[in-house]
């Protein structure tokens, strides 16, 4: 009998709606992450994002699979395992009588997991002590979403993104952060005198940098390899 797959998957949206995207990440037995992927959705919802990105993590293994799926959404967990079977009974209205929101995606993943042995575990998000594989889905859910790029291991993206500093970290000070504001300018000045400033874009909504701080829609940002940030942060990340 084969060992039960770990997976990991997360939805983000910059705004509720906003540009948004879904991710998931699978491990080896050891928890290694073995192969992800993340996909951008344009304008939509988080619910929409974390009920894709779970409908797209069942997509990615086959029929009989037996697995274990983390997620620190709430709602799409009990969505397909606590009120599915009332939303059925009812026509898919709501105790309110209302439509159920996201039916198309909640019959797609139903289906899915009826081909499926699947055991759902909640894992709590943007915590220092938080799941490991949960952490990159966010991170790369986040970057598809800024960027609507897809991205992943079928395209060429071996390593997975480093997910940013957990939000629970202590608050930087001014002072801190003027700090590393030099820092990263006198980073950027010897990348570029060594070897060429990183290529950048201008960045189409806000987003957060691999170092933890944010920035804005219609800044210049660049590619690390593995997420987008400061052009001074993916220099750095670059440099031997």
């Amino acid at each position: 009998m084969s060992e039960r797959i770990i997976a990991a998957c997360d939805g983000a949206a910059k705004g509720n709606p906003g540009p948004a995207a879904w991710a998931w990440v699978i491990a080896d037995p050891a928890g290694t992450p073995e192969r992800w992927e993340a996909g951008p959705l344009g304008r939509a919802t988080n619910n929409v994002g974390e009920l894709t990105a779970l409908q797209k993590v069942l997509e990615a293994v086959a029929v009989g699979t037996a697995m274990e799926v983390r997620m620190d959404s709430q709602y799409a967990m009990k969505a397909v395992t606590q009120w599915l079977p009332a939303w059925k009974r009812n026509g898919f209205k709501t105790a309110a009588g209302k439509p159920v929101a996201n039916r198309e995606l909640v019959e797609e993943i139903d289906r899915l997991l009826s081909e499926r042995d699947v055991t759902f575990v909640y894992v709590p998000a943007h915590r220092e002590d938080g799941d490991h594989l949960n952490a990159i889905a966010d991170q790369a859910a986040s970057d598809a979403a800024v960027s609507q790029q897809a991205a992943g291991t079928a395209l060429g993206d071996t390593d997975p993104p480093v997910p940013a500093p957990a939000r629970s970290a202590p608050a930087r000070t001014a002072a801190t952060r003027s700090g590393s504001a030099a820092t990263k300018k006198k980073a950027a000045s010897g990348s570029a005198a060594g070897r060429g400033a990183a290529r950048t874009i201008k960045a189409k909504y806000p987003g957060r940098c691999a170092c933890g701080q944010p920035y804005a829609a219609g800044e210049s940002i660049a590619n690390n390899g593995k997420s987008w940030g400061h052009p001074a942060c993916a220099g750095a990340a670059a440099t031997p």
